[in-house]
């Protein structure tokens, strides 16, 4: 009896005709490979008030500036993946996955557990905020804030948004760019 390594973390969550649907910039990115390294551009915003800067500083977040220099490491272990973000003076280390009986994306970051639904908007996929867990805790519906978050692809490149609000405390940080695959190993057959 062989055993088959779990599918892949995004093309499982949106499902196999979702999946074919996106470009290939998207799919590339959020693919079966076992190593993806990416480098491209970020401009990052947000509160500039001390409390905004502390908690950026606690999750790992970048500090606000324009036109930074990003890269990307994502590893992939069976069916979850540790993305490894280097922002000018910053490294913010995440890792994503999903659970038995869910069809959340979930991410941790520090010692916050985000749970996403993954949607198809044209050529984009949607990161739907669902639940925040802190420090293992569930965080009530209003304290959450709101979080936007897209990945799509433009002129062949992956282009991304991300921006968390959070209530009396405003932008935490919102960032938005491009990336582009600068090492890529071939997809495993868990895609």
């Amino acid at each position: 009896m062989t055993s088959s390594a779990p599918p892949a973390l995004f093309p499982h969550l949106l499902g196999d005709e979702t999946w074919r649907q996106l470009p290939r910039a998207v799919q590339a990115m959020h693919g079966g490979a076992q190593l993806l390294q990416a480098s491209g551009m970020a401009d990052i915003t947000g509160d500039p008030r001390l409390p905004a800067r502390w908690l950026r500083r606690l999750l790992g977040l970048p500090p606000p500036g324009p036109a930074q220099t990003l890269t990307l490491t994502i590893e992939r272990h069976g069916g979850s993946e540790v993305w490894t973000r280097h922002f000018v003076g910053r490294q913010m280390r995440s890792r994503l996955g999903r659970r038995a009986g869910s069809t959340l994306l979930y991410e941790q970051l520090g010692p916050a557990r985000l749970g996403f639904a993954l949607h198809r908007d044209g050529d984009a996929i949607d990161w739907q905020l669902r639940s925040v867990h802190f420090l293992g805790l569930p965080c009530p519906s209003a304290l959450c804030g709101q979080l936007l978050s897209r990945s799509t692809a433009r002129d062949g490149r992956y282009h991304f948004r991300i921006d968390v609000r959070l209530p009396w405390l405003g932008q935490l940080v919102a960032y938005q760019g491009w990336l582009e695959p600068s090492h890529n190993e071939p997809p495993t057959d868990e895609a």
